[in-house]
């Protein structure tokens, strides 16, 4: 028997199926031996090397000319993977989910092209919300400042023997131990840059 010439995937025995796997065969006579799913070619090709020791073909009718004996062809050779129902349903659902959104993107492209004004008009609603969110971040950080300082002041005039007139449970106590300092102040600057990015 002469001996088979490498298909598209560079290997004897192997091609590339569908899913994506890599599947190994073997003939031995008229029958076809199917030697399982592959993740890769090369994970075929030495699945199809090891049958083909077992079969006792010669090693230039192999892929990988680095093995010697039947056992080293075995201990190299991976085990197939298994190709269950499972795996068949969750690969035509996710073809399914990937021709959905191919025709989505078509169906988008068609739609900026034809109506450009939607695209301007969701480009400046996004400029406004960036700078609305810039802007409330602001005001929250000149607040926070605020209610610091008028914090600080108060426990200075406590500290020094005056007396405040915050009550217990006035939220202003808590703004004394409020973390404000420079150093929280550019850590804020920076997030607000990461924000517009």
């Amino acid at each position: 028997m002469p001996p088979r010439r490498r298909g598209a995937s560079g290997f004897r025995g192997v091609r590339l199926r569908p899913n994506c796997g890599y599947y190994s065969e073997i003939r031995s006579g008229e029958l076809r031996l199917g030697l399982g799913t592959y993740e890769t070619a090369h994970e075929a090709a030495r699945a199809y090397d090891a049958t083909a020791w077992r079969l006792g073909r010669p090693r230039r009718q192999m892929n990988f000319q680095d093995v010697y004996t039947l056992q080293q062809a075995l201990d190299v050779a991976p085990p197939a993977r298994l190709n269950t129902a499972e795996d068949r349903a969750e690969h035509a659902e996710r073809q399914c989910r990937l021709l959905l959104a191919q025709e989505d993107e078509l169906v988008m492209g068609e739609w900026r092209r034809r109506h450009p004004e939607d695209i301007a008009h969701e480009q400046s609603y996004w400029a406004r919300r960036r700078e609305e969110d810039t802007r409330r971040r602001h005001n929250s950080r000149v607040e926070r400042r605020r209610r610091k300082a008028l914090a600080n002041a108060r426990s200075d005039i406590v500290a020094a023997g005056g007396r405040s007139f915050f009550t217990e449970n006035d939220d202003r106590w808590l703004d004394i131990w409020l973390d404000t300092s420079d150093d929280t102040d550019e850590y804020d600057d920076g997030d607000e840059d990461s924000d517009l990015e």
